[in-house]
């Protein structure tokens, strides 16, 4: 028998357990951040506590959307990698701006980063592509042209075959230690790929709370501060 699709409307969750008050928060966000982002990694129910939502816009402001991995944060931002040549790697070269949403729902909590974007170097991004696993660099030479519509799916599946075989796999290698497999000069770091830091001027923490008066605490960087280390911040309640 087919089951009956949900009404929307109709799915509703009390928030309970948590509040957030200005009081007991830090004065940097990214302090702040650091408690919550343990917390998330900690819980089972959330088993990538490091996805987040990035939100981009082309230079005539038409917006998109996806779910990216961050893979790193600190005084300078937040950073993730990409391919360069996707949607998202063309429009934050049109328009270096970007939002960020962790969605930990099951903690009721959320963060909301805004901030202007720029590109890790290339150093930085090679030392990262290095600890990927064999197949993920693989995968990244073979979506080379990500975003871009493509014939099917056996079209990336021949190309990580003939990439595999250009680059073996270290590990297979006769005598090859299990640590083999993240062989440094294995696969090389592709030119369309690199990373980005988005560097916060607002960081916004939502705890749901009972009929729906949420607590939303934002930082913003104020003059003379700047985005980055060094940057001066005011906490400001949001109405819910």
């Amino acid at each position: 028998m087919e089951k009956p699709t949900p009404d929307p409307a109709g799915l509703r969750k009390t928030y309970e357990g948590g509040e957030l008050v200005e009081e007991a928060l830090p004065a940097d966000p990214l302090e702040m951040f650091a408690a919550w982002f343990a917390d998330a990694a900690g819980l089972a129910a959330l088993p990538e506590p490091n996805a987040m939502v990035l939100a981009t816009a082309s230079a005539r402001a038409v917006p998109s959307v996806r779910t990216v991995l961050l893979k790193g944060y600190g005084p300078d931002g937040f950073r993730f990698f990409t391919n360069l040549t996707s949607r998202k790697g063309r429009e934050l070269a049109e328009n270096p701006r970007a939002a960020l949403v962790f969605p930990w729902h099951s903690m009721h909590r959320q963060v909301i980063v805004n901030g202007p974007v720029e590109r890790l170097s290339r150093e930085e991004t090679a030392a990262y592509f290095r600890t990927r696993p064999y197949g993920s660099r693989l995968g990244a030479w073979a979506s080379e042209r990500q975003s871009a519509v493509i014939s099917g799916r056996a079209e990336l599946e021949e190309r990580w075959a003939e990439l595999a075989r250009r680059w073996p796999d270290p590990a297979t290698a006769p005598g090859a230690a299990p640590e083999d497999g993240a062989g440094e000069d294995a696969v090389p770091l592709p030119d369309f790929w690199g990373g980005f830091r988005v560097v916060p001027e607002t960081v916004e923490f939502w705890q749901g709370r009972p009929n729906r008066l949420h607590d939303r605490l934002r930082y913003r960087c104020v003059p003379p501060g700047t985005p980055g280390r060094g940057a001066i911040w005011k906490v400001e309640r949001l109405s819910p």
